[in-house]
């Protein structure tokens, strides 16, 4: 249930248009739903300004299609992080207008396109191809929430050269998202050459020394760039949220 379908429904009250009644059989499932796997949250987008997002990992095929359905009666548009190919194709068998990406593992139902935000696109770098699938991860999040989105991607600091020639579209971002594995110094370059906010998202890619991604986690938050925010190892999706708050806050929908 989001603000404007809220505010629709008081003003149809508010005219005649619409009995009390049937206005209270439309807000019955707020605000959650409980489905005996998971409560769903259907307050959320009034809340937050987002609807609830499900996170695949650990959960069934038949679990994601019933979660999918029921955040649908309450969401334009329900998005899953971290959702296997196999699984996918369960979904999109149940809910056909369903979109699976494969190489960001996420899965979006667009009932219909949500007001854009931000008068600046998004703006997210990634050091490797290797980095492709957090970054897009991201990318579809951050576009699935009204944002226009450039990515700038395999610009990492082995050759500088291939990063200063996009110089004009990092500096038409109303926030940057920065993707990198190894030593992730990528995000420390790209702060220092720009006047706006910088998320940094540190990925598990590189050899054993890397530990998984806490040498990159490490660095980023040890960055010589003042002001430098850092999420999760891997976390695209935490990135594109906070991102799109930040935009959201310069350009309010409501």
């Amino acid at each position: 249930m989001d603000p404007k379908h809220v505010r629709q429904l008081l003003e149809s009250v508010s005219r005649g248009e619409l009995e009390i009644d049937d206005a209270l059989e439309q807000l019955r499932q707020l605000p959650f739903r409980d489905l005996g796997f998971a409560t769903v949250d259907h307050h959320r987008e009034l809340r937050t300004g987002f609807p609830e997002v499900v996170m695949g990992e650990g959960k069934t095929s038949d679990q994601l299609v019933d979660l999918f359905k029921a955040i649908g009666e309450g969401a334009r548009t329900v998005l899953a992080t971290r959702v296997s190919a196999e699984k996918s194709r369960q979904l999109v068998e149940a809910i056909p207008e369903v979109s699976y990406d494969e190489l960001s593992r996420t899965a979006v139902w667009i009932q219909e396109p949500v007001e854009p935000i931000g008068k600046d696109p998004i703006v997210i770098v990634s050091a490797g191809t290797s980095d492709q699938s957090v970054a897009e991860e991201a990318a579809i999040t951050a576009r699935t929430f009204g944002n226009t989105v450039e990515t700038v991607y395999d610009v990492g600091v082995a050759g500088l050269h291939r990063l200063l020639a996009h110089q004009k579209t990092l500096d038409s971002a109303g926030v940057l998202i920065v993707v990198a594995g190894m030593e992730a110094a990528l995000a420390s370059v790209v702060a220092g050459l720009v006047s706006k906010p910088v998320i940094a998202v540190p990925t598990s890619v590189g050899y054993g020394a890397s530990f998984g991604g806490l040498a990159a986690l490490l660095a980023m938050m040890n960055s010589c760039s003042a002001g430098v925010t850092v999420v999760n190892i891997d976390n695209g999706f935490g990135a594109a949220v906070a991102a799109s708050i930040i935009q959201r806050s310069l350009t309010p929908r409501y």
